[in-house]
C-alpha cells in the first residue's frame, strides 16, 4: 500500500489527509475560529465540589468549567471523596480528556498524558509498561530491557506497539522531546489561574502521531509557512519523515488533486455509495449516531454488510464521530453470517488511532459501536456555528 500526506491551509483550515492507494482514508483539521482543547494542559482553579456527583468543575479557559471526577484526581487516593481532596479555589494542574460537546462542559483530568508515536509519558506515573497489542515473547522482554535502561528516570513510560521496530535512536529523541514538553507544563510560581501551560496538539501533531505510517511515500505541503511548520514538528516528533517532506508546486491547488476537496466535502453528506452497491445513511443525533446499511438491488445479504464494514470503519475515522454508534445492518438469516459481519467491522476499526469498540449483532441486526471522543465532529468544524452551551453535567 503507497500512502501519501498532504497538508494546506485553507482560511481558518488547516487540514492533513492522508491518502492510501489514492483514497482518503484519515484526517486530521484544525479550524482557528473554533479552537479545540483536548489535551491541553491547564492551570486551573476549582470553582466548586459537587458531593453528588463526587466530582469538581474546575476554570480552565474556557466559556464552560470543566468537570473532574474524585477518579481523576492525582494524587488521590480510591476510596476518597472529592471534598477529601479538592477544596473551593484550589489551584490545581488539569489536563483536557475531552473537549465540551452537547451543552456539557470539557472533561478534565490530573493525571497528565504525553503521547508520542512511539512512548507515552505520564508525568505522575512511575516504571516502564508495554502496550498489550505488542504481547509477549523475547523480542518484546529484549526490547522492555533495552529501554528500561537507556529511557530517563522520573514519571512513567508507555511503550507503544509502533516502537517495536523502530529505530532505537528515535525512540529515545521522542522520549526527550516528551521531557521538553512535560517541563513546558509545569505551572508558574505565581500560580495564576486559568493559565494554559501547554497547547493541545495541532492537527500537523497529530497526523505525525497518529495516522499509519506503513507505506508512507511522501509528505507534500502546500504553502512555505505551513511547510516550516511541518518541518518544526518533524524535527521533535518524526525526523525520519524529514526527506519526504516537500513543497507543493504547480498551477493547481494540492487538494485540488484527484478532486480531494471535492471528497472531504462529501463526508457532510447523508448518503455513502458503497463500492459493490448499496449505501450507508449516517445520522447524528444529540445522544448518538445511526448508520443504516441499504442492500439496494444487491440480492445478497453478507456481501453488502461486509463491504459497509470497511466503509463505515473509514466514516467513523473521517467524520471523527465519537460516542455511541448504532449500525443497522441488512437483515442475515444464518447466526454464521452474523458472526463474520461482527469479526469484519471489528477487524476494520482494530487500526483507528481513537478507541473503538464494537459489540454483538443483536436478531434485529443491530450494532452497537462505542469510539472515543477525540475532539469536536468534521461537521462542526467545516461548517455550522457551535451550539450554545447553557448546560452543565448535573
Amino acid at each position: 500500500m503507497r500512502r501519501r500526506l498532504l497538508i494546506d491551509r485553507r482560511g481558518p483550515l488547516r487540514r492533513c489527509a492522508l491518502l492510501s492507494d489514492g483514497v482518503l482514508t484519515d484526517l486530521a483539521i484544525d479550524n482557528v475560529d473554533r479552537p479545540v482543547w483536548q489535551g491541553a494542559i491547564v492551570q486551573g482553579r476549582v470553582g466548586r465540589l459537587v458531593s453528588g456527583l463526587d466530582a469538581a468543575f474546575v476554570e480552565f479557559g474556557d466559556s464552560l468549567a470543566g468537570f473532574l471526577a474524585a477518579g481523576d484526581v492525582r494524587p488521590g487516593r480510591r476510596d476518597a471523596r472529592i471534598g477529601q481532596l479538592l477544596r473551593t479555589g484550589q489551584t490545581i494542574t488539569v489536563q483536557v480528556k475531552a473537549d465540551a460537546h452537547d451543552g456539557k462542559g470539557a472533561v478534565l483530568t490530573m493525571d497528565l498524558s504525553l503521547p508520542g508515536r512511539f512512548l507515552v509519558y505520564n508525568p505522575l506515573g512511575d516504571g516502564l509498561h508495554i502496550s498489550r497489542r505488542l504481547g509477549k515473547g523475547p523480542v518484546v522482554a529484549s526490547l522492555r530491557q533495552r529501554l528500561s535502561q537507556d529511557l530517563p528516570n522520573g514519571g512513567g513510560w508507555i511503550v507503544r506497539a509502533e516502537a517495536l521496530h523502530a529505530d532505537p535512536a528515535l525512540v529515545l529523541a521522542e522520549a526527550e522531546t516528551l521531557l521538553a514538553d512535560a517541563h513546558r507544563a509545569r505551572p508558574a510560581v505565581s500560580g495564576q489561574a486559568p493559565a494554559l501551560l501547554l497547547p493541545a496538539p495541532d492537527a500537523i501533531r497529530r497526523a505525525l502521531v497518529e495516522l499509519p505510517r506503513d507505506g508512507l511515500a511522501e509528505v507534500r505541503v502546500e504553502g512555505p509557512e505551513t511547510l516550516a511548520a511541518v518541518r518544526t514538528a518533524c524535527l521533535g516528533l518524526a525526523p525520519d519523515l524529514l526527506p519526504l517532506v516537500t513543497l507543493h508546486k504547480g498551477p493547481d491547488a494540492l487538494f485540488d488533486q484527484g478532486d480531494l476537496d471535492g471528497a472531504i466535502a462529501a463526508l457532510a453528506d447523508r448518503h455513502v455509495p458503497l463500492a459493490q452497491g448499496g449505501s450507508l445513511v449516517i445520522d447524528r443525533t444529540e445522544a448518538l449516531t445511526v448508520i443504516d446499511v441499504n442492500g439496494g438491488e444487491r440480492g445478497n445479504p453478507l456481501a453488502t454488510n461486509l463491504d459497509a464494514c470497511r466503509e463505515i470503519a473509514r466514516q467513523l475515522r473521517l467524520r471523527n464521530i465519537g460516542g455511541i454508534v448504532v449500525v443497522d445492518f441488512v437483515n442475515m438469516a444464518r447466526a454464521g453470517d452474523r458472526e463474520a459481519v461482527i469479526q469484519c467491522l471489528s477487524t476494520a476499526v482494530a487500526d483507528d488511532a481513537v478507541a473503538t469498540h464494537v459489540y454483538g449483532m443483536s436478531r434485529l441486526g443491530l450494532v452497537e459501536v462505542t469510539r472515543a471522543r477525540r475532539g469536536p465532529p468534521l461537521a462542526d468544524l467545516v461548517g455550522g456555528s457551535r451550539a450554545e452551551q447553557g448546560t452543565r453535567h448535573e
